[in-house]
């Protein structure tokens, strides 16, 4: 008679899952508000909106992933910087509409659950969620051997946030003669990972600890650099109604995503020559021969978030912050040339 299956044999250890779970429990609640009506482990999580600080509040979402990231925080044996990259991620894409974070739910798929590991991705999105203003409330763990290699995982994220109605950004009075002003970034953040690694570890095959002197650190610490969150820097100008849009620089790159915001009958004017391009980008075209446009359109090229506002009231974004004028907006067909 052959030995009895379970689930352990075909491939999911169930006590893993829940050893796991109850390491991360205190993480998440360590992001809770009074706001958060339930404890985690239930079968959905209950947020109780507090009205009171809207007029007319327009809940406002958005869902990603990670992407291939991941893979570089495996060969690294680093996983909390992960898990601050998709909240980060997610409060940006908010962000360009006005919205403010409320909630965070998370999803990992992943090939075998080790604790300790999902623990260190928790740590970096409870981390990212308390910086952020947002709570934890929940997610999903599912370990699928079927799906993943033993190491792989996958990591997603869903925002909710809300924005007042007159203050909700669309970006429909942008007009001619307003200016660009552009926010840099911490690194690639979470896009041009599949380029950037076929460069690195297969072209160059370098190791995740190969010192790179162009950076001045490992080529781990370089691709792991956390993904930025706009929202500490941008909120009070957004509560002022002073930025008539916002692009967050992602895959498509400055011209992909700075196109989505602008109307019809405007162009806007971005020149290159008005911040300084980070030397991983410079090392990156350089080794992989990669053309200029191409870097442009994969990589954010050092400006994460791209803010349209009217030139009268950009020196007050100006002296607040680090942004550098990037460019215009003209009137013209609607594109987005850099030059």
């Amino acid at each position: 008679m052959k030995g009895k299956m379970n689930y352990k044999k075909a491939g999911v250890d169930i006590s893993a899952g829940e050893k796991a779970v109850e390491l991360i429990k205190p993480l998440a609640k360590s992001t809770f508000s009074k706001n958060v009506v339930m404890d985690i482990g239930s079968f959905g999580a209950l947020f109780k909106l507090d009205l009171s600080k809207w007029k007319q509040p327009i809940l406002a979402s958005s869902t990603d992933s990670v992407g291939s990231k991941v893979q570089v925080a495996n060969l690294a044996q680093k996983w909390d910087t992960v898990g601050q990259d998709i909240v980060n991620h997610c409060v940006n894409d908010i962000l360009t509409q006005g919205a403010f974070p409320l909630f965070f739910l998370d999803y990992i798929g992943i090939g075998k659950v080790i604790p300790q590991h999902v623990e260190k991705i928790m740590k970096g999105l409870s981390l990212a969620c308390r910086e952020n203003d947002c709570a934890l409330i929940g997610g999903e763990l599912a370990e699928m051997p079927s799906l993943y290699q033993k190491d792989d995982f996958d990591l997603v994220g869903t925002i909710i946030g809300c924005v007042d109605e007159e203050n909700a950004i669309s970006g429909k009075t942008i007009s001619d003669s307003d200016v660009l002003l552009g926010f840099s970034s911490t690194g690639l953040h979470t896009n041009g990972y599949t380029l950037a690694r076929k460069i690195v570890f297969d072209l160059l095959k370098l190791k995740p600890d190969s010192y790179i002197n162009e950076l001045g650190k490992t080529i781990a610490e370089a691709l792991l650099a956390v993904h930025r969150s706009y929202y500490p820097i941008l909120k009070p100008f957004i509560d002022k109604r002073i930025i008539k849009g916002l692009a967050h620089i992602t895959g498509g790159g400055i011209p992909g995503n700075l196109k989505r915001i602008i109307p019809g009958g405007m162009s806007a004017i971005v020149k290159k020559t008005s911040w300084e391009v980070p030397s991983l980008f410079n090392f990156l075209q350089q080794e992989g021969r990669v053309d200029e446009d191409e870097m442009y359109r994969a990589f954010n090229m050092g400006i994460g978030m791209i803010a349209v506002v009217n030139k009268l009231e950009a020196n007050t974004i100006l002296e607040q912050t680090d942004a550098h004028v990037i460019g215009t907006i003209i009137k013209g067909v609607q594109k987005v040339v850099i030059i």
